[in-house]
C-alpha cells in the first residue's frame, strides 16, 4: 500500500516535471523566433522605415537569413489572404 502511494507521487511529480520541461522548450522557441524576426527587422528595415545598418554590414548577413526572406516572400505573397494572415501568427505554416 505505501509503495503503491510512493510509486503515485513519484509519477505525478514526474509529469509535472514533464510538463515544466515542455512549456520551457516551447517559451525558447517562441523567444527563439521573436528575435530572428527583430533580427530580420533591424536588417531588412528599409522596407518598413527603420534606419537599415551600413549596407556592407547587411550585405554579410544576408546568407544567414535564408529562411527568413522564404518566410517574408510567402508573406507578402499572401498579404491579401486573411486567413493565411490568421494561420501565419499562430504559427501554421
Amino acid at each position: 500500500m505505501i509503495s503503491s502511494l510512493y510509486q503515485w507521487i513519484r509519477r505525478l511529480f514526474a509529469d509535472i516535471d514533464a510538463t515544466h520541461r515542455e512549456k520551457a522548450a516551447a517559451l525558447t522557441v517562441l523567444e527563439m523566433e521573436e528575435l530572428e524576426n527583430i533580427f530580420a527587422l533591424l536588417l531588412l528595415g528599409a522596407f518598413t522605415g527603420v534606419p537599415s545598418p551600413p549596407t556592407f554590414l547587411a550585405v554579410e548577413l544576408l546568407p544567414h537569413m535564408e529562411r527568413e526572406l522564404k518566410i517574408l516572400c510567402k508573406r507578402a505573397n499572401d498579404c491579401s489572404d486573411m486567413l493565411a494572415e490568421m494561420c501565419g501568427t499562430i504559427g501554421i505554416d
